[in-house]
């Protein structure tokens, strides 16, 4: 199921006020590590080429932001994305591909993540989830 942009603007304005909230980014960020074990390996064996430690936790927190699109969209949770699934979504043109796929998923991305290694690091992310969803 495609994700509609007003599922991520609603997703941005409930972050923004929650971020006041110390404990809501670490909660989150910390709640997708637990689930998302693969992810979360491949964003740790990727922290030079992102930027760093800060870096690794950004990309966690858009990858966890988006998995909540996806949740809300799709009514369930996201299953969880193995190595298998990751290589299969990696090939080909990853922005070509979610402009077909979940065009709104792409809108937040390049919205909201300058860093191009992150960007597509994310892409990769989103991608296994709408294959998982």
């Amino acid at each position: 199921m495609r994700i509609a942009t007003k599922v991520f603007e609603d997703l941005v304005k409930e972050a923004s006020a929650k971020m006041s909230d110390p404990n809501y980014s670490a909660v989150l960020v910390g709640g997708f590590v637990q689930s998302q074990a693969a992810v979360a390996h491949y964003i740790s064996a990727s922290a030079d080429e992102l930027g760093g430690a800060e870096e690794v936790v950004n990309t966690i927190f858009h990858t966890a932001l988006i998995a909540e699109a996806f949740k809300k969209a799709n009514n369930q949770t996201i299953s969880a994305m193995s190595f298998e699934i990751l290589d299969k979504v990696a090939e080909g043109d990853r922005k070509e591909k979610l402009t077909r796929k979940q065009p709104a998923v792409l809108e937040y991305i390049e919205t909201n993540i300058d860093n191009p290694a992150m960007a597509n690091t994310v892409m990769l992310f989103a991608l296994a989830m709408d294959f998982v969803s």
